[in-house]
């Protein structure tokens, strides 16, 4: 079920997700609202779970994680309980940042980030080649980023222009 946006909850995501320890006061301040309302709607997001965590973003570089690769897996068994064992056991691996299970060629896509190639091949050997199921696995690692981006496009055109066809219906 989607949720029924209003056009300060873009406003208020917007900031958010640029900077999350912006204070309510501050937000409250860039849209010229009260304090009040505005920690209400943070925490209406919060609580329809559109907000679903606060993080802090790291320097891959300074966290010595800089070899950032995307593998391809591919699954022998295409079954719901061999499905779900190989995504539940890829998760769990310190490595993995992100999974997941894809339609096309690839069975599951899982994003790697680890410190260089060693730790890449003693990854791959002990841990993720142990996984049952598994029928090949490809890696491509990131030579340059042009664009990492952890901010959603939030549209206020969209709410506005849901708000005008919500009222043609009813009239």
């Amino acid at each position: 079920m989607s949720y029924e946006f209003q056009p300060d909850d873009i406003q208020i995501l917007r900031l958010l997700q640029q900077d999350a320890r912006l204070t309510t006061k501050e937000i409250a301040d860039k849209l010229g609202k009260s304090v009040t309302p505005v920690y209400e709607r943070i925490k209406r997001l919060e609580r329809e779970e559109v907000i679903s965590k606060y993080v802090a973003i790291l320097n891959k570089t300074k966290i010595d994680k800089s070899l950032i690769g995307f593998m391809q897996v591919h699954l022998k068994e295409h079954s719901r309980g061999m499905l779900i064992a190989f995504k539940e056991q890829a998760c769990k691996f310190r490595e993995v940042m992100e999974c997941y299970h894809m339609s096309g060629a690839a069975d599951y896509l899982l994003k790697i980030a680890l410190r260089d190639m060693n730790e890449y091949n003693i990854f791959l050997l002990n841990k993720l080649s142990t996984l049952p199921n598994i029928q090949t696995v490809q890696t491509f690692f990131v030579i340059s980023e042009g664009k990492v981006e952890t901010a959603y496009p939030l549209s206020l055109a969209a709410v506005e222009n849901k708000g005008r066809s919500n009222e043609n219906r009813q009239q």
